[in-house]
């Protein structure tokens, strides 16, 4: 199995939301020597925003592409590379003004390509990005997946309404949420991340016991 870890926090090694992420791809391959790991950390090496030269670039035959318009679009063949070459993939933000992080949103946008990623026919849109299981693991100050705020979670249908235009409809959430809220509040938080992904690596070592059986 191939695992896409994708990290996106500004707070580097304060980020509860990377900690959990890279500590789930870790377990992961601990559980399966054959699995393997790509890391895309987006903070230390962050994806350029799209521009002029990306929109004209991507609709350009490569042989007539200018420079500028043969780097920006590379920047996304390799982003994209990476995601097709992924079985799982390990999305890791913390919730900034209800939202994902801009530099999760520039990955986004850069693998989010007509004729790579989807296609338009007669009956609508194809997502072409098939067959992945995707954990989205998401750090929050506040409590948004449930009360009174739940309105104001972006992040999540916004990720999940993408990846399944994509055609990843295998999603499953990992929320570290309430880590504003004191010392207590984050303690419980992250005991329950962990706790959700040993299961999550429990139950992939079970499968392949039943399988090899």
């Amino acid at each position: 199995m191939s695992i896409l870890l994708v990290t996106s926090s500004p707070r580097g090694s304060a980020s509860h939301s990377t900690r959990i992420a890279t500590e789930f791809a870790e377990k992961l391959l601990a559980a399966d020597p054959s699995n393997t790991r790509v890391v895309r950390d987006l903070v230390a090496n962050p994806l350029p925003h799209i521009d002029a030269d990306y929109s004209t670039g991507i609709y350009t035959p490569v042989e007539a592409r200018s420079p500028r318009q043969a780097e920006v679009v590379g920047v996304s063949d390799v982003a994209l590379d990476e995601l097709f070459a992924a079985d799982t993939v390990i999305l890791a933000t913390g919730f900034i003004n209800f939202n994902i992080s801009s530099t999760l949103k520039s990955w986004v946008d850069h693998i989010a390509r007509s004729g790579r990623s989807f296609s338009y026919g007669e009956g609508g849109p194809n997502g072409l990005v098939t067959g992945k299981k995707v954990y989205i693991v998401l750090a929050s100050g506040g409590i948004y997946s449930e009360g009174a705020a739940v309105q104001m979670d972006h992040a999540v249908p916004y990720l999940r309404s993408v990846l399944g235009f994509l055609g990843m409809t295998d999603v499953e959430v990992i929320r570290i949420e309430g880590v504003g809220m004191g010392a207590d509040a984050v303690t419980a938080a992250l005991a329950k991340a962990t706790a959700k992904i040993d299961a999550v690596v429990a139950a992939g070592a079970a499968e392949r016991i039943a399988a090899a059986a």
